[in-house]
């Protein structure tokens, strides 16, 4: 189920976005949500295999004093062949090229991954600082 795996300096479409985030375990966000905040995106990158996207990350905030490193999903039967390692080495060279001194680059961590997002240089912010969220309720 592998043909030649490719990253493309691109974000999936709304339909795949969705798709990759619930098939790897994310939480689902609304068509509407994601066609908002698909139009905020500062650099995305996808993972193709043929026409197919199977991963994907990308990068959000003001392009100045603040990014986010978000979405980073690699379809289940896809994982553990370092894809997750292809797209966070994409998202960190963007980010050392364009994100300007003192800016502050954040992500959340799900379990393991902190292991991975460690070698790009990132930290633990606690307990200084915790990060803290919400979900919006229909």
């Amino acid at each position: 189920m592998q043909g030649d795996l490719v990253l493309v300096e691109r974000f999936p479409g709304i339909d795949d976005y969705r798709r990759l985030r619930s098939e790897a375990g994310l939480s689902p966000k609304s068509a509407e949500a994601a066609t908002r905040g698909l139009a905020n995106t500062l650099f995305g990158v996808s993972v193709l295999d043929g026409d197919r996207s199977i991963g994907m990350g990308r990068i959000i905030g003001d392009g100045g004093c603040f990014f986010v490193v978000v979405d980073i999903a690699v379809q289940p039967d896809y994982q553990g062949r370092g894809l997750g390692k292809r797209i966070m080495a994409a998202l960190d060279a963007w980010l050392r090229a364009n994100a300007p001194v003192s800016a502050n680059v954040s992500l959340f961590a799900d379990g393991k991954a902190r292991e991975l997002y460690a070698k790009y240089g990132f930290v633990q912010a606690g307990p200084v600082s915790v990060g803290m969220h919400y979900t919006v309720k229909g």
